[in-house]
């Protein structure tokens, strides 16, 4: 694989490894750097397989949803969790919480806190799907 890098590269040493950092830009560029990498078997070479393997390491967690975590909690608890309930906790732990596409300026009601067993049962939910 041949490919050019439009920007600046800086290398930075702090284990064995490469790490790099690039900045791009819309100007031109000062130099330009081709890279090849070979695959397959041989000096000077990398081995596809570990190229498949470090890339598993990288691949993002898939998105955990209220939904699972309150399918999560009927089945190992046998009560539902209000989606309110998630968002308190998730709150309460500074998770990231996304607006609801239905939510109300003001409330009809005060919002209760949730009880303690539904409080347990969202935190095992989140440590199981290792949110937290």
């Amino acid at each position: 694989m041949t490919g050019a890098l439009r920007g600046r590269c800086i290398f930075i040493a702090h284990s064995p490894h490469v790490e790099t950092i690039v900045y791009l830009s819309h100007k031109s560029p000062d130099s330009v750097i081709n890279v090849m990498v070979e695959s397959g078997e041989g000096e000077g070479k990398v081995p596809l397989d570990k190229i498949a393997e470090r890339a598993k390491k990288y691949q993002p967690k898939p998105k955990i949803t209220y939904k699972m975590i309150q399918e999560y909690a009927e089945k190992k608890y046998g009560f539902k969790v209000h989606t309110a309930y998630i968002a308190e906790v998730k709150g309460s732990l500074g998770l990231t919480i996304y607006d609801a596409s239905n939510a109300v300026e003001k409330l009809k009601h005060p919002r209760k806190r949730p009880p303690k067993e539904k409080v347990e049962a969202i935190m095992d939910a989140l440590k199981y799907f290792e949110v937290i």
